[in-house]
C-alpha cells in the first residue's frame, strides 16, 4: 500500500477503517484516493468517475464516518438517486455498512408501503435512499420536515443526468427548501464525465463553493471502430434471418464479439433497434437478453439477474443501462452504431472492466460511412476528454410554477419575496427576475392553485393546493399511449407515445417499429389508436421518425467535415480510398478495411466530379423537387437552419415545404416554383439576427409547440380552465395562452431541447462574409444521399417485409373456406386452405369445377344448389361459377387468392395472371389488394 493509498483512508475514523478491512478494501480506488480527503473535510464535492469504480463508497464512507461520531436525531443523510431501479443495488451495498457500523439504512420511494413510511416518520433511519420526487413529497409532511431538519449530508447520484433535465431543476429548488429547514449541509455529487464540471458543481451546490475531483476516464478506455465486411457466412445467415447479407454481417460480428468475451453489454440508441436486434439473436438461439425502459419492471429485473448470474452472455440495452444499475462484472461493451456523443460513449464503455482501475474495452459496430466517420470522431474526442457540457435548463417557468404551491403547502402562509429568494438561490434560477416570478404567481392565483393576497404580498393555500402538489410531484409529463394496429390483419403491433403522435404522426407518414417500416393510414384520437400498413419497398422511403434520436453535437459533425477535408486533397492527388484510410488509421482507432470502406464514399464523390461537403464548405444539390444542403453542423443547428429555409421558401411559394434533417444534411421537398437560386438567396440575404424570430414565428402554429404548451400549462394548473369540458384544439390552445408565462416556457423548451439558434445564425453570417464556402451542384451526390439509409440498417431493403409476408401466408393457410361442386351441386365441405389439394375435385362426381367460397357464404352455396333465378341469386350463382372456373384453371392458387379479405374472383384472376418470380411476390400482391379493400371498405359497406 502506497503513502497515497494510506493517506486516503487515514482521513476516516477507526470504526470505519475496521469495516474497510472486514469488507476487503485493502487499497482505495482512484476516485476514493482523490475524493475522500475533501469529503472527510466536509467540503461540497463533485466526484466524476465511471460507473463501477467505487463512487458510491467514495461518497458514503466519509458520511458514515461522520454519522458514527455524531449520531443524528432525524435523518442524517439522504442518498438521492434518479432511478428507483438503483435503490435495489444501493440498498444491498449500503445496508452492509449500516449493519456493521450500527447505522440504519432504509429506502423510500413511490412503492414504499404506508406502514413503512409511517415508521420512517416516527423513527427516521440514519441514511435514507430516495428519489427526487419522493423528496418533494417528504418536504410537505409535518413529521418528516422535523426529521429532515437534522440532515447533514445529501448525496446526489448520477447528477449529470439530473443537471440536464427539469427533474434536476426541480430537485435544485428542493435542496434550497431543505436548506431553509436544515441549514447548511454537505452536498456530494456523483457524476459520469461531463464537459463542464464546474457548471455541474455549481448546479449541485446552488452556486456555493465546490471541490471537483475527476478521474481521467478517456485515457483508460480502449475502443475500436469496426464496420463488418460481408462474408460467405453472412449470405447463409441472411436466409435464416430473412434479412440481407449486410444486416447479417452486423449480427454475426456482434455474435462473435459476445462469444469472445465473458459478459458483454450491447448498447443501441433506440428501443426499436433493441427489439429488432433482439429478435435476430432470438432466431439464432443465442443467450442475449433485451433491456429497455418500455419493458416491465419484472422483465428488466429478470434479465439483470440472469446476466449477473452468467445465464446470459450479452445484454442488449438502451440508455436504461448507462446509469449505475448493478449487473455484475462486464468485460466488454459493444456500441451498435455511432453513440452520437462523446459523453455517451464514455458512460457506456465505462461500464466495462473495473477491477482495480483496469482498462475499459469496447467496440463500436458501424453500418455506413456517416456512421463510421462519426464514431471515429467521437472515439477520438472521448479519449482526449473533449466531451459535451450538461445542458442545464435555465429558468424553467413550469418548474417555478410547480415549486410555489409546494413551498406554500409545506410552510403555510409565505411572503412572495421569501418564496422568490428560495427559488432563485437554486442555480438554474439564479437569473430569474422577481417580476417574472410574480407573473407565475398571478397565473397560479387565477387557476386557484394558490391564493395571492396582494395587500399583504403573501401566498396562502387554497382548496386545490394540496391536491395539486401531490398530483405534480414529478416533472416527468404524463403521456397517453396510442395502440398501433395493422389495418390488414387488425392485430396490434405495438404502441406509440403521445409525443410522437402529436409531433410527427400524419396519414402518409412513415415510421419504424418492431424493426419494420410502417405508413400511417389513420389516427383515431378518441380510441387512442393509430392504424398503419407495412411498407413493401422501404428502399425509397425516408422514415419521419426512427425512435428517440440522440442529437449529434455541432463539434462532432464538424470533425466529420474535417475528416472529409483531410481526405479530399489526397484523393485529388491520386491516392485511393485504401491509402487515405491507412493515413487516417494513424489518428483514429479503426482497422484499415473499416476506414477504406468509409473513404470509398468520398472517392465516389470526387469521381462524380461533385464538390466535397466539409466543415468549411456547404454543398447545395438538387434533383427534381428535392433540395439537399450538405452542412456539417449537427442536428440542432441543421434543424434551426432547416426551419428558416422551410419558412422563408414556403412564404415565397405560398405553400408548405417538406423538411428532413440529420447532422450532415438539410433535405427540403420544395414546390416546383422554387428555383435553386431562391434557396441560395435565402442563405445569402437572411439577417442572422432574425433567425430566432423566424423560427419562433414558424413554431406558432405547430403541433410540436402545442404539445409542449399543453404539458407546461398542466404544471400551471391552467389546462383545465382553458380546456373546459372538451378536448382543446391546438389552434385554440395556442391562441388562448400566447401572452402567458406558459407560452414563453413552451417556446424556451423547444429552443433548449431541439434547436441551436446561435450556431445557425453564425453559419448564415459566415456564408454572407465568405468565411464559409457555399457551392451548388446538379443532381444527387454520393455524400448527399448518404443519409437516406439512416435508421434502416436492420430493415433488409430487398425483403424488409419478409416477416409480414410470412404472417399473411400463415393466416391465409389457416383460414377456412367452403368448397362446393358446381357440377353435381351435392358435395360441399368446410376445410382449412392448407388442407386443400393442389387440384381439388368432387369425390362424388369427379368434377374439377369446384367453387371456393368464404366461410360466411352459405347462402351462395344454397343459391347454387337451388338454382333459382331471381336477380340477387343470379348474381351469387354467377360469382360461384366464376370462382369454380378459376379453381379449375389454377387449382389451389385460386383458392388461396380468394381466401384473402376483399378478394373476389375478378381480383383473384388479376393477381394470379401477373407474372412474378417467387411465391413471396404472390402473397405481396394479395396483401396489396387486402390493404386496398381495408382502405375503401367503408364505401362498399
Amino acid at each position: 500500500m502506497t503513502d497515497g493509498d494510506v493517506a486516503a483512508f487515514t482521513h476516516l475514523g477507526p470504526t470505519v477503517r475496521g469495516a474497510l478491512s472486514e469488507r476487503g478494501f485493502s487499497t482505495p480506488t482512484a476516485p476514493q484516493r482523490l475524493a475522500i480527503p475533501p469529503l472527510a473535510d466536509g467540503q461540497n464535492t463533485l466526484v466524476i468517475a465511471p460507473t463501477g469504480s467505487g463512487k458510491t463508497e467514495t461518497a458514503m464512507l466519509p458520511v458514515f464516518d461522520h454519522l458514527v461520531d455524531e449520531p443524528p436525531e432525524g435523518f442524517g443523510a439522504l442518498y438521492v438517486t434518479p432511478l428507483r431501479a438503483l435503490n435495489r443495488d444501493m440498498r444491498e451495498r449500503l445496508e452492509w455498512w449500516g449493519d456493521y457500523l450500527d447505522l440504519e439504512v432504509d429506502v423510500r420511494h413511490g412503492d414504499t408501503t404506508q406502514y413503512q413510511r409511517g415508521k420512517q416518520a416516527e423513527n427516521p433511519p440514519d441514511v435514507l435512499i430516495t428519489t427526487p420526487e419522493t423528496l418533494q413529497a417528504m418536504l410537505t409532511g409535518e413529521k418528516l420536515r422535523k426529521a429532515l431538519a437534522d440532515v447533514s449530508h445529501v448525496v446526489i447520484d448520477e447528477v449529470h443526468e439530473l443537471a440536464a433535465s427539469k427533474r434536476g431543476a426541480q430537485l435544485s429548488v428542493g435542496l434550497e427548501r431543505l436548506y431553509d429547514l436544515a441549514g447548511d449541509f454537505q452536498r456530494i455529487g456523483l457524476s459520469a464525465t461531463v464537459g463542464d464540471p464546474e457548471e455541474v458543481g455549481q448546479f449541485l451546490t446552488g452556486g456555493r463553493a465546490c471541490a471537483i475531483r475527476q478521474i481521467d476516464v478517456g485515457s483508460n478506455i480502449d475502443v475500436r471502430v469496426r464496420k463488418p465486411e460481408v462474408t460467405d457466412e453472412d449470405e447463409t445467415l441472411a436466409g435464416k434471418l430473412m434479412t440481407d447479407a449486410s444486416v447479417a454481417s452486423h449480427v454475426r460480428l456482434i455474435r462473435d464479439l459476445v462469444t469472445a468475451h465473458e459478459s458483454t453489454l450491447i448498447f443501441v440508441n433506440t428501443r426499436q433497434t433493441a427489439e429488432a436486434l433482439g429478435s435476430r439473436f432470438n432466431e439464432l438461439e443465442l443467450p442475449i437478453g433485451v433491456h429497455h425502459g418500455s419493458l416491465s419492471k419484472e422483465a428488466r429485473i429478470d434479465v439483470e439477474d440472469r446476466f449477473k448470474a452468467g445465464d446470459l452472455d450479452g445484454l442488449l440495452c438502451t440508455s436504461s443501462m448507462e446509469l449505475g444499475i448493478d449487473v455484475g462484472r462486464v468485460d466488454h461493451v459493444i456500441q451498435y452504431k455511432s453513440p452520437r456523443q462523446a459523453t455517451r460513449l464514455l458512460q457506456r464503455i465505462g461500464r466495462a472492466g473495473h477491477r482495480r482501475d483496469a482498462v475499459s474495452s469496447g467496440t463500436i459496430v458501424t453500418t455506413r460511412p456517416d456512421d463510421t466517420f462519426e464514431a471515429l470522431a467521437i472515439a477520438r474526442r472521448a479519449r482526449a476528454g473533449e466531451v459535451e457540457p450538461a445542458a442545464i435548463h435555465e429558468g424553467s417557468l413550469d418548474v417555478v410554477a410547480n415549486q410555489i404551491p409546494a413551498i406554500v403547502q409545506s410552510r403555510g402562509a409565505t411572503h412572495v419575496r421569501e418564496a422568490y429568494e428560495t427559488v432563485s438561490r437554486a442555480y438554474p434560477f439564479r437569473a430569474l427576475r422577481e417580476e417574472t416570478f410574480r407573473e407565475v404567481v398571478s397565473e397560479l392565483h387565477r387557476n386557484r392553485i394558490v391564493w395571492f393576497d396582494e395587500n399583504a404580498d403573501r401566498l396562502e393555500t387554497t382548496g386545490g393546493t394540496w391536491q395539486y402538489v401531490y398530483a405534480n410531484l414529478s416533472m416527468i409529463p404524463d403521456e397517453e399511449t396510442y395502440e398501433v394496429h395493422d389495418i390488414a390483419s387488425g392485430g396490434q403491433i405495438g404502441t406509440l407515445d403521445e409525443r410522437f403522435v402529436v409531433n410527427f404522426a400524419r396519414p402518409g407518414e412513415v415510421f419504424v417499429q418492431r424493426g419494420e417500416m410502417w405508413r400511417i393510414a389513420e389516427i383515431d384520437d378518441e380510441e387512442s389508436r393509430v392504424k398503419v400498413t407495412p411498407i413493401e419497398d422501404p428502399a425509397g422511403e425516408v422514415p419521419s421518425w426512427i425512435g428517440q434520436e440522440i442529437p449529434v453535437p455541432a463539434a462532432v459533425a464538424g470533425e466529420v467535415g474535417e475528416i472529409r477535408a483531410v481526405a479530399e486533397p489526397q484523393l485529388e492527388a491520386g491516392a485511393d480510398a485504401t491509402a487515405v484510410g491507412r493515413e487516417l488509421a494513424g489518428r483514429y482507432p479503426a482497422d484499415d478495411d473499416t476506414l477504406t470502406e468509409a473513404c470509398e464514399q468520398l472517392e465516389r464523390q470526387l469521381d462524380a466530379e461533385s464538390p466535397m461537403p466539409t466543415a468549411d464548405r456547404l454543398v447545395l444539390e438538387r434533383q427534381g423537387r428535392t433540395v439537399v444542403l450538405n452542412a456539417c453542423y449537427g442536428h440542432e443547428a441543421n434543424e434551426t437552419l432547416g426551419r428558416v429555409l422551410s419558412a422563408l421558401l414556403g412564404q415565397r411559394a405560398g405553400s408548405s415545404v417538406g423538411l428532413e434533417v440529420d447532422p450532415y444534411r438539410i433535405e427540403l421537398e420544395v414546390p416546383s416554383s422554387i428555383a435553386t437560386s431562391d434557396v441560395l438567396d435565402v442563405l445569402e440575404t437572411t439577417d442572422p439576427d432574425h433567425v430566432e424570430a423566424i423560427v419562433e414565428l414558424g413554431l406558432k402554429n405547430s403541433d410540436a409547440l402545442a404539445f409542449r404548451l399543453a404539458q407546461v400549462s398542466a404544471k400551471f394548473g391552467a389546462l383545465k380552465r382553458w380546456q373546459g369540458s372538451g378536448r382543446l384544439s391546438n389552434e385554440r390552445l395556442l391562441a388562448a395562452l400566447e401572452e402567458t408565462p406558459m407560452y414563453a416556457e413552451a417556446v424556451r423548451e423547444v429552443f433548449h431541447e431541439d434547436l441551436d439558434v446561435e450556431r445557425a445564425s453564425a453559419v448564415l453570417a459566415e456564408i454572407q462574409s465568405d468565411a464559409l464556402e457555399l457551392v451548388t451542384t446538379r443532381g444527387r451526390t454520393p455524400v448527399g444521399q448518404g443519409g437516406r439509409s439512416a435508421g434502416k440498417e436492420l430493415l433488409a431493403p430487398e425483403n424488409a417485409d419478409a416477416s409480414v409476408i410470412q404472417t399473411v401466408k400463415e393466416r391465409i393457410q389457416n383460414d377456412r373456406v367452403i368448397l362446393l361442386c358446381t357440377h353435381c351441386k351435392e358435395w360441399k365441405v368446410r376445410t382449412k386452405v392448407k388442407r386443400v389439394p393442389n387440384q381439388p375435385e368432387c369425390p362424388d362426381c369427379g368434377s374439377t369445377r369446384i367453387a371456393s367460397l368464404n366461410p360466411w357464404a352459405d347462402e351462395v352455396a344454397d343459391a347454387v344448389r337451388a338454382a333459382e333465378k331471381d336477380d340477387e341469386q343470379e348474381t351469387m350463382t354467377e360469382r360461384a361459377y366464376r370462382a369454380a372456373s378459376l379453381v379449375q384453371s389454377h387449382g389451389k392458387q385460386a383458392v388461396i387468392a380468394m381466401a384473402a379479405r376483399g378478394v373476389g374472383p375478378h381480383n383473384a384472376a388479376r393477381i394470379i395472371n401477373k407474372l412474378r418470380e417467387d411465391e413471396a411476390e404472390f402473397y405481396r400482391d394479395i396483401l396489396t389488394q387486402e390493404r386496398e379493400y381495408a382502405r375503401t371498405q367503408s364505401f362498399w359497406d
